[in-house]
């Protein structure tokens, strides 16, 4: 039975970082007809309204009443609320750099460099004095190998779309921390409804007085936005919250990571992108970095 279980979790774990690398795909088609609020607000609001009948088929599933909140402790209703308002600030961050840096880089490399949070979370974990292991530190050193592949080209001159890409890197790896630490008190569906619909607001005065994005765009754009509202914000998440109940952490986290090959085969399947061969070899290194950031400590 536990066997069959990890299996389960694999696949759902593998199901939901196809999701999230093809959804880069969908970003960069979303970048070239939608202004980046527009885009991730649309997408935002998406997953909220597609969460909310999740947890409402979880808590019947579970026997529960049905109730957003899940609680009827004030205490824990602030939790949750205080977690979605600081978590859907730092996905809007995020998303909004993401979105506007893949505008102008490819989304096999964008994909890439994103995966980096995965590297950046141990050197900002220094700040909140957690240990840092000797592997961390050599993944740190192999990233930063793979990115000068990457993003630096022979002449010495970097993509503004790579930088713009690595600071939402930086961004995510805060946002996941946060997830974190709000996870162990709420519940991270709900949670996650919330943060979306904080991230959707968010980008709306933009949307209203600055982007003024046309209806006709909003319909030609619909299966981008379907795809990474529904598929990479609902379901994509759902997954992940199901698959890491019956996978350890460091296999979850190197299943999750795939996401960055995913997004590198979606960009040359669908939108007919090259990587040189100094890209590719950047792409391997970066890959071998985020890999080497899930291993366990030698005792």
């Amino acid at each position: 039975m536990q066997q069959t279980n990890s299996f389960k979790g694999i696949v759902m774990l593998l199901l939901c970082s196809f999701i999230w690398g093809t959804a880069f795909v969908a970003q960069s088609v979303g970048a070239d007809l939608l202004g980046p609020f527009s885009f991730n607000g649309i997408r935002s609001f998406l997953g909220a309204f597609f969460l909310v009948p999740c947890i409402a088929v979880i808590d019947r599933l579970s026997g529960k009443p049905l109730s957003f909140w899940g609680t009827d402790d004030s205490h824990k209703r602030g939790d949750l609320i205080t977690g979605g308002l600081c978590c859907g600030v730092l996905l809007t961050i995020a998303s909004t750099l993401q979105q506007t840096g893949i505008a102008y880089t490819s989304a096999g490399k964008a994909g890439f460099i994103t995966a980096l949070y995965i590297v950046i979370i141990p050197i900002l974990g220094l700040l909140v004095k957690k240990h840092v292991t000797f592997m961390q530190w050599t993944a740190v050193a192999v990233a930063a190998a793979g990115m000068y592949f990457i993003c630096i080209n022979e002449g010495f001159s970097i993509n503004k779309g790579d930088l713009i890409v690595l600071a939402c890197a930086v961004v995510f790896a805060v946002h996941i921390m946060a997830i974190e630490r709000f996870t162990q008190l709420v519940d991270p569906v709900r949670m996650s409804a919330i943060q979306f619909f904080v991230c959707g607001m968010l980008s709306l005065p933009v949307i209203i007085w600055a982007e003024q994005p046309e209806l006709s765009a909003i319909t030609a754009a619909w299966l981008p936005l379907a795809h990474a509202g529904i598929m990479s914000c609902g379901i994509a998440y759902t997954l992940q919250i199901a698959g890491q109940k019956y996978v350890n952490v460091i296999l979850a986290s190197i299943l999750l990571s795939l996401e960055s090959v995913f997004s590198v085969l979606a960009g040359w399947m669908f939108l007919g992108e090259t990587l040189s061969m100094r890209e590719i070899s950047g792409c391997v290194l970066v890959f071998a970095a985020i890999l080497l950031a899930q291993m366990p400590e030698r005792k």
